[in-house]
């Protein structure tokens, strides 16, 4: 799933879950920046290989792999195989931007929660993240940038999201760690955390539930809920140039939520 040769890219993103919703966006949004870009999905080939159609119609190279963000055992074969595919597709032996954006969801009250629920989102958003940035960093350029996904629920508080919130704010920790453990190679590494955005994350309620959105606008300051083009522009600027001197930053994009 590759393109045909295209202009000197700005650099090659890796993407996680960059087959839909916000992951698409940031995916849309660096290639609109001059990026080249290898995406990740879970199981929605079809969502990739349209992502991927996008971004040849952009001018870019693109690549999507099959990764299970939540399985750490995978890793060094998926490393092994981006490896081979940043050789043989791009030319290069490194990339520069990792985002880390893919992520499940539960909405369960604290005293409902089960452990298997618990684990299956600490694998995914909080081990998944610490051990894939881990065996990626080795392909990772020297002077290149990581922004992992947060959400606006590790600052303000709703019932249900104990546990989502708890692996997002655990996210956050790890950012400032690794700005401070990767400055020798000049990375930076940011959080972006994201307020109601309406895509189909948690079965879509932000999106398609009129009450739910109503809510959501009424405690934004901005007075609407928010869209996916809204990160995908974040995560371009944050990856931008202009942006190289911020780091071990976390960066609410939420339009003015719950202030």
């Amino acid at each position: 799933m590759t393109t045909q040769s295209s202009p000197s890219p700005a650099g090659i993103a890796l993407i996680t879950g960059g087959g839909r919703g916000l992951g698409r966006a940031s995916a849309v949004h660096l290639a609109q920046a001059g990026w080249d870009i290898v995406i990740t999905y879970h199981s929605r080939a079809d969502l990739a290989e349209s992502t991927v159609a996008e971004l040849r119609g952009l001018g870019r190279r693109a690549a999507a792999l099959q990764l299970d963000t939540g399985a750490t055992a995978t890793f060094p074969a998926f490393a092994a195989t981006l490896s081979g595919l940043l050789m043989s597709e791009f030319g290069r032996d490194t990339f520069d931007a990792l985002v880390n954006n893919a992520g499940n969801s539960a909405n369960v009250p604290f005293m409902d929660t089960t452990e298997q629920q618990f684990d299956d989102l600490m694998n995914v958003h909080l081990k998944g993240v610490f051990f894939l940035t881990q065996g990626l960093a080795p392909l990772l350029a020297d002077g290149g940038s990581i922004v992992n996904i947060s959400s606006g629920l590790a600052r303000f508080s709703m019932p249900g999201k104990a546990a989502y919130a708890m692996m997002k704010g655990g996210v956050e920790v790890l950012t400032r760690y690794l700005a401070k453990e990767l400055a020798p190679r000049r990375i930076r590494v940011n959080t972006l955390a994201p307020g109601a955005i309406a895509t189909d994350f948690s079965g879509g309620v932000v999106r398609d539930n009129p009450h739910v959105a109503a809510l959501v606008a009424e405690n934004t300051a901005l007075g609407r809920v928010g869209q996916p083009d809204d990160i995908g522009g974040a995560v371009a600027a944050m990856l931008s140039a202009g942006s190289g001197w911020v780091n071990g930053q976390r960066i609410e994009a939420s339009g003015g939520m719950m202030l």
